[in-house]
């Protein structure tokens, strides 16, 4: 459409991506002067002349490199297409990516980035928790391409991880797949140390990626690619969306690993499509007031939970003095706590779905990153494939609740909570502790 480049400046100073995301990478005089870019509608586009045909399949199939003042052109919206393209170049910048892919869902920009740099034979050293969707996919689909997964728990040491990458195979080792904070427990894994994991255990032959899922606090909060990061992955139907009324992904990275994630994309046929991209245009440019609106009052009601009498926990990421190797990581990568909490009623599952079935102003529904507040019960709604056994090692308790918070009042959703809390009534426990 045009190069993003040419308006990322003003007298040689670089505007900030709260301010890019109105114009970049669209010129308004090519689409009849409209502020907003339309939506390419199309399934395939006009070649000027059989030789422009046959040099774009050249360029898009890889038969030839790219010229130096070469652009790659319009052939078909399963390989590209304008609405696209302006969406892609906007999703670079708070990540300060060189390129992105975008996609029909969170996890097609998972499966899609994690088959494009996966073959048979591989392991994956992943993080848990992950999002429940992740972990079947891990643990069950890639099986099925003879790539194996292991996960490393919360608890996992340096050199407890150090050590299960020494026992894999000499060159199985080709990626360490992190989601951090976790779903739905918080904890926050040290990028900077499985960057140097991958460094040690990778070489230009068999490189180990780094692959981040950075949904709960990117792109405002995060940024994995400054830590080491090969691949930044993202729901984009959470905080990028953030109106609960789409479904997409987004997979950031260099231009050389975007290449084959993006040919992957082609022939799995995993894009977004135009009219979804044109929304997530559109909420880009509200982002960041949306993630800072819902994180202000999100720490505002997580202090009120640690305190309530029947919270036996929270889980947040400004509540971390019980761990200082946490305190550390959230310092080191985190810009602020984000919107997401999580926290242990007192009782267990049957207390859970009481105060899950009071609640009036928040939403019970899964998914996360909206403008409205939602609660849902991990234990049996998002992470209920994986094993009750292993929920307990991942520190996921039938006791646990996950909220994201939105942008209502704060007050008005610590009334609801309240509200809640009471039709929940004292848990047998919580009377012991008071005869004790």
């Amino acid at each position: 459409m045009t190069n993003p480049h040419d308006h990322a400046c003003i007298n040689g100073q670089q505007l900030h991506p709260e301010s890019l995301m109105m114009s970049y990478g669209y010129t308004p005089a090519w689409s009849e002067g409209a502020i907003k870019p339309p939506i390419f509608q199309t399934s395939t586009f006009v070649f000027k002349n059989a030789e422009e045909g046959k040099a774009f399949f050249e360029l898009a199939y890889g038969l030839r490199q790219q010229g130096p003042d070469e652009e790659m052109g319009l052939i078909y919206s399963r390989l590209n297409n304008p609405s696209l393209e302006i969406l892609e170049h906007r999703l670079t910048l708070w990540d300060g990516a060189e390129e992105a892919a975008s996609f029909a869902s969170g996890m097609a920009a998972i499966s899609t980035t994690l088959l494009a740099l996966l073959q048979p034979g591989d392991v994956v050293l992943h993080s848990e928790p992950v999002y429940g969707g992740s972990d079947f996919f891990l643990k069950n689909v890639l099986r099925k391409f003879g790539i194996e997964a292991q996960g490393f728990l919360p608890t996992a040491t340096p050199e407890q991880l150090e050590a299960q990458a020494a026992a894999i195979a000499p060159g199985r080792l080709a990626m360490i797949f992190v989601e951090t904070p976790a779903n739905p427990t918080n904890h926050l894994v040290d990028l900077e140390a499985c960057a140097a994991l991958a460094r040690r255990y990778g070489s230009a032959e068999k490189p180990v990626r780094l692959v981040v899922d950075n949904t709960f606090l990117g792109p405002v909060f995060q940024h994995p690619l400054k830590h080491g990061a090969d691949v930044v992955l993202y729901s984009a139907t959470k905080f990028l969306g953030g109106h609960s009324d789409l479904i997409a992904g987004a997979a950031l990275s260099s231009k050389a690993l975007m290449k084959e994630i993006k040919a992957m994309r082609t022939f799995m046929g995993t894009m977004c499509d135009p009219n979804t991209g044109w929304m997530l245009m559109r909420s880009l440019e509200t982002l960041k007031l949306r993630m800072e609106r819902a994180a202000t009052s999100a720490q505002v009601i997580a202090d009120w939970l640690r305190a309530h009498p029947l919270v036996a926990r929270t889980y947040y990421l400004t509540h971390l003095e019980h761990c200082p190797v946490q305190q550390d990581i959230y310092r080191r990568h985190c810009l602020s706590p984000g919107s997401m909490i999580s926290f242990d009623i007192r009782g267990g599952e049957a207390e859970a779905f009481r105060f899950l079935n009071a609640l009036r102003l928040i939403k019970l529904a899964v998914s996360l990153g909206g403008t409205e507040s939602l609660a849902e019960h991990p234990a049996t709604m998002t992470h209920s494939d994986i094993t009750p056994a292993d929920q307990l090692e991942m520190g996921i308790t039938s006791q646990m609740i996950r909220l994201s918070i939105g942008v209502e009042d704060a007050q008005d959703l610590m009334l609801d909570l309240s509200q809640a809390f009471e039709a929940v009534g004292v848990p047998q426990q919580v009377r012991e502790v008071e005869l004790a």
